[in-house]
Formats: C-alpha cells, structure tokens, sequence
C-alpha cells in the first residue's frame, strides 16, 4: 500500500514521515540492523526553496548541507574535501579516495556526459519534454552481486530525477530506492531541490512542486533515541540559488575552489576570514560561502571569527540552525 505525505514546506513533510516511523511497532532486518520501515512513501513540497529542516533533533549540519551541495553541482568525487565537512561519512561511504556513489560525479560526467547541462539545452529547445531523465544509479556497477551482497559500500540512494517544465514552472520527481529518514531525507532535499532551483534559475522559470518517491523509506531500531521533533517554529528561507547559467556556474567553481583551500591547506584565521568573504553581488551566495567557513572556523577553534560570520550573514534561517548546530557541539565537547 502506498503512503502519501504533502506540505508547503521540507519541515512540515519531514515531521509527518518521522513521526509515522516513530509509530511503527514492529521492525525487520535491514542490511546493517534492524529497521522500521514504510513501504512506497510518495512526498510532495509545494515550496522548493523551503528546503530546510530546522525541526530536527539533532540538527542537522547546516555547514555540511551547503559545502555538499557545492561539491555536488560542481560534479565532484573526492573524498577529502567532503569529508572536511563531515568527517563521519567515512563510516557511511567508506575510507577511500573518492566516493563510488558520488551524485555530483554520476550526474555531470560519470555516464561520458553531463546531465545537468543537457537537461538544460533540451528543456530550454522543448519545454513540454517528457524525456527529461537524469540518471545516478548505473546498473553495471551497482547491482548487487550474485550473493546479494552490495559491490561497494557507497551504493546510490537517488536512482534517478525526473524533470517536467508545465506552466512555466519547473517540476522535479525524485525516485529513490531507499531512504533513511534521519541520516538521509534532511540532506537529500537539500541536494535535489537546491539542483531543482539552480536548474529552473538557468532555464528562466519559476520553481514548481518537489516529488519525492521513496520505496523503503526507514529510520533504524538502533536510532530510535535520536530522532525527535523539536520545538515547532516558522522560518522562511528567503535567499534564492536563481542565476543564469554563466553566473550560476562562475559562482560555485568560485565558492568550491574557495572550499579546497580551507580543506587542504591549514588556513590561518586571517586567511579563513579573507575566504569567507566572498563579496559577490548576490547575497545568497555570500550566505553559503559564510557558513561553509563558519564551520572551518568552528573546527579550528577561531571562535571570535565564528562569532563575526554569522553575525555578516543575512540568512535568518542559516543563522538559526547554525546556533542549533553550535550549540548542540558546544553541549557534546563539554560532556
């Protein structure tokens, strides 16, 4: 039987799926524990840009969701610099190089050519497309082996998007074949309706609904302490990621290549500051750069630089759930 979850906003959904996990009262065997499970889960946003979820307990990382929503659409695979800003997904992906599964690789070159640009040029040549697929799971070599085992352990959750331009608006369709709801779900919006907003700002449209279909969406038995809803609260995410193609691609090469050097280099506090400051024309982007070097700053202990950033930045909802973030941190290193 098939679930149906609908909402203005990432938040109000995200809440209605928890919640009906929390309420199961049985589990069965996933691949590394138990699971609660809710078979063929169908989701819809009706506002895109409200992709945020504020409500979780534990936040979530508001510095990793928008550093990996640059490595993403800038098609990118290595590991290390990721891994910055989330030195837990190794234990998720694996210890390696790159990551197997990497979206912004499968989507922008992985299968010789890149996705995203082609969806562009076909929905901007035929709008009415129906044939519009931007494909991530490639089953030559993620299709389990013959014992049933996974070939590696960063298999593809996003199996594909589905792309439709009607009224002027465009509209996203997520397929995925799995779908944890407190690990994954928060990012996974994210990723896929901050692509959805990026590509209708190339094509000149508005943004229409976000459909998420999940066909095992799941919170694990071991994780049914962590999850809780927090205290109930409006913030509307005003910063639009709507750009030309030109600028939109400039931009994010800008902020990436901004990224690598506070990840690879040990930036002293001057050089993390002149980092931050991307000083662009567009204040949503200046936002996303003064977050992702919040939380280098966070990390090196230059907290009277912390301070600065967030107070620079004009985003309320980013400014929000970064002091939820902070000050869970703050909580954990004080034991």
């Amino acid at each position: 039987m098939s679930v149906f979850i609908a909402g203005k906003t990432a938040n109000e959904v995200w809440k209605k799926a928890a919640v009906m996990l929390l309420e199961k009262d049985s589990t069965l065997a996933g691949r590394t524990g138990d699971i609660y499970e809710i078979l063929h889960t169908f989701i819809t946003i009706e506002n895109p840009r409200q992709k945020w979820i504020y409500d979780r307990m534990p936040p979530i990382s508001i510095g990793y969701a928008l550093a990996e929503l640059v490595w993403l659409i800038n098609g990118e695979e290595r590991a290390d610099i990721i891994n910055f800003w989330n030195p837990q997904l190794p234990k998720y992906a694996g210890a390696c190089k790159v990551y197997y599964g990497a979206y912004g690789k499968r989507i922008r070159s992985h299968f010789g050519f890149d996705q995203l640009e082609k969806a562009y040029y076909a929905l901007q040549e035929v709008p009415e497309s129906r044939q519009v697929v931007i494909q991530i799971y490639d089953t030559r070599m993620d299709f389990p082996i013959e014992s049933g085992q996974p070939r590696a352990e960063d298999i593809p959750c996003n199996i594909c998007s589905m792309l439709k331009v009607r009224d002027g608006k465009l509209e996203w369709s997520q397929i995925m074949r799995s779908n944890d709801v407190l690990l994954g779900m928060p990012y996974n919006f994210v990723q896929f309706t901050g692509l959805q907003e990026i590509l209708a700002g190339w094509l000149g449209l508005e943004l229409g609904s976000y459909n998420h279909y999940s066909d095992s969406l799941h919170l694990y038995q071991r994780d049914i302490n962590k999850i809780e809803i927090g205290q109930e609260v409006e913030i509307e995410n005003k910063d639009s990621l709507s750009l030309t193609k030109s600028e939109s691609e400039k931009i994010f090469r800008e902020i990436y290549g901004r990224m690598e050097m506070l990840a690879i280099n040990d930036v002293s506090e001057k050089k993390t500051y002149n980092l931050a400051k991307l000083e662009s024309e567009y204040a949503a982007y200046n936002n996303i750069m003064l977050i992702i070097a919040a939380y280098v700053a966070y990390k090196k202990k230059y907290y009277d630089l912390v301070c600065e950033l967030i107070s620079i930045c004009t985003n309320n909802t980013y400014v929000t759930m970064w002091h939820r973030w902070s000050d869970r941190q703050t909580l954990i290193r004080k034991g």
